[in-house]
């Protein structure tokens, strides 16, 4: 069975090389390419779109924002997770809007390391939990958009990072409308992505 591919992005070499030797030691995923910037990164998707993107967001010559706007302009599916630093907060709300799939710290222990690779693997969302803190600390928005029970029950398995897939199985409905709930929810709450309806669900205290 093949295992997934991933990209490594991250101009530290001692660190992809650690990365690297952790996803693979794991024996349940491949690192296919590395690169040290974003202008690397773009070049090696001419050749290879791997199943995953493991991103830095500050590189030189590219970084890791301007780096995942325009892989995801040319390829929208790209599963991307940012790997991010306490003091990197102010970019979470552009990198949300861009249509990234998770957020990891860079001091996050290995189990956590590969629950976020899991479920966005499985086409699901993954939040660092501090990191998410940090997004949602602004002052929380007055709660005006109206919800039946299905949207919230797909509301909040969307929030704990289940794909599609796995809510319709949860809930004993199809994928076809498990999608058109999301839909609804991303047109009720002007979200561009289940990422970002997630963060706006927490703040507006909907979950």
């Amino acid at each position: 069975m093949k295992k997934p591919g991933i990209i490594i992005v991250d101009d530290h070499k001692l660190f992809r090389s650690g990365l690297k030797y952790i996803i693979e030691e794991s024996n349940l995923y491949q690192v296919t390419a590395e690169a040290s910037n974003g202008v690397e990164f773009l070049d090696l998707l001419k050749d290879h779109v791997p199943e995953l993107v493991i991103l830095d967001i500050n590189m030189p010559v590219m970084n890791g924002i301007e780096a995942a706007r325009k892989a995801l302009a040319l390829y929208p599916q790209l599963s991307i997770l940012i790997l991010s630093m306490h003091s990197e907060s102010e970019y979470y709300t552009t990198l949300l809007e861009i249509g990234v799939r998770g957020f990891v710290l860079k001091d996050a222990d290995n189990d956590e390391f590969f629950t976020a690779i899991q479920k966005v693997l499985r086409g699901g969302t993954y939040f660092s939990q501090e990191l998410l803190l940090n997004i949602i600390r602004q002052e929380s928005q007055a709660n005006t958009v109206k919800l039946t029970r299905r949207e919230r029950e797909v509301l909040e398995l969307l929030s704990k990072g289940h794909s599609n897939q796995e809510i319709s199985g949860l809930l004993n409905i199809s994928q076809r409308t498990v999608e058109r709930h999301r839909t609804i929810l991303l047109e009720k709450t002007g979200s561009r992505n289940s990422v970002s309806l997630i963060v706006y669900a927490i703040k507006n205290k909907l979950i």
